[in-house]
């Protein structure tokens, strides 16, 4: 990898992100996302953290935050903040929906496009807003 500003080389040391949700029950979170990316849980979970690694490499934790409360957002006058799409198959998006609902999230809206790609939106257990992204 080369550096824009010139002709040195760039030393990359990152391995791998892991995207943290804050929470005031990581356990119940840690459960819905690792059913749904078809992680195993940690035999023992961490009391204010729980790290879980997907099949497809996805990583995630989940922290203990006392004074979490859930985003509001898609309310207009919020704004987004950050939030995740789960990438699924265009043919299994019913499947999925249906696996979601029953681990625990809610809907948020029905259902919309974004740049042509089909959306469905809901939030996990915590109240984290995220959507699965048909591909």
């Amino acid at each position: 990898m080369t550096e824009n500003a010139g002709s040195r080389e760039a030393t990359v040391f990152v391995e791998a992100g892991v995207i943290v949700l804050d929470c005031a029950e990581p356990e119940p979170v840690a459960e819905f996302y690792a059913k749904l990316l078809g992680a195993k849980l940690p035999a023992e979970m961490g009391v204010e953290l729980i790290e879980i690694s997907g099949g497809q490499g996805t990583r995630m934790a989940f922290r203990r935050d006392h004074g979490a409360a859930p985003p509001s957002w898609p309310r207009p006058e919020d704004s987004q903040q950050s939030h995740l799409h789960l990438l699924v198959p265009k043919d299994r998006m019913d499947d999925v929906e249906r696996q979601v609902i029953d681990y625990g999230g809610q809907p948020m809206e029905a259902e919309r496009r974004e740049s042509g790609e089909e959306l469905r939106l809901y939030s996990d257990p915590a109240g984290h807003p995220f959507s699965l992204r048909a591909v």
